[in-house]
């Protein structure tokens, strides 16, 4: 009977050779993920990834080139009497298309075609706007007997004769320049149709000392 006990507790302490052995558990210690190895780009996928920014760096150069072309145009400037905003042989932007979306407005330096010769196109501000009453006296530009302020220009070019009054026709516009003693303007030939208006001026490339954006505020300080 000992025998026999003892060989069933020797059974029962011996572990099952048949079943295999769980496998350990490994702890968030034991359990690391590798770094990740930089690779070097295969000459394919480099050659690719130039192609791919040579294609979008022509493609941005056409878009700008027609929006350049089409709503863009390049003059240069011929004369003083724009002065001291533009000067004589100075390169521009003017956008062709604006009034299409916006009306003209006072302040705006406009290009337009010669109203007495339309070979000619000439540059310069409006002063007023159809229906008013334009007058200068002693140089001040009246509109509807109210003082228009004009801090583009500068004492040394102002005109102090008079002129007017004269009321602007419907959609016409009086147009003068900033330099006003040596400007041929609409105190000449008169104001200038809305037809005869084809772009204004936004934007002076050269000499790069003017280069930047022209406006009522930057004419000021020219």
């Amino acid at each position: 009977m000992e025998n026999s006990d003892e060989k069933r507790l020797a059974n029962a302490a011996s572990p099952d050779s048949t079943t295999p052995a769980s496998p350990p558990i490994m702890t968030s210690a034991s359990t690391g993920i590798a770094p990740t190895v930089d690779r070097p780009t295969p000459p394919h996928s480099l050659r690719n990834e130039i192609r791919v920014w040579t294609r979008d760096l022509l493609i941005a150069i056409g878009l700008a080139l027609v929006i350049i072309v089409f709503l863009y145009q390049p003059v240069k400037v011929e004369g003083t009497s724009m002065a001291p905003l533009l000067s004589d042989q100075e390169r521009i932007f003017i956008n062709k298309f604006v009034y299409r979306f916006e009306p003209i407005e006072r302040g705006d330096v406009v290009v337009f075609w010669y109203p007495l010769d339309r070979s000619k196109s000439f540059i310069k501000r409006v002063v007023g706007l159809p229906g008013e009453v334009v007058e200068i006296r002693r140089g001040a530009v009246y509109v509807n007997e109210k003082m228009v302020p004009e801090p583009y220009v500068p004492p040394q070019y102002e005109d102090v004769s008079d002129f007017g009054p004269v009321r602007v026709p419907r959609d016409s516009y009086f147009v003068m320049g900033d330099h006003r003693i040596s400007s041929n303007d609409s105190r000449v030939f008169g104001p200038v149709a809305s037809r005869y208006i084809y772009g204004r001026a936004v934007f002076a490339y050269w000499p790069v000392d003017h280069f930047g954006s022209l406006s009522m505020t930057e004419a000021s300080s020219k």
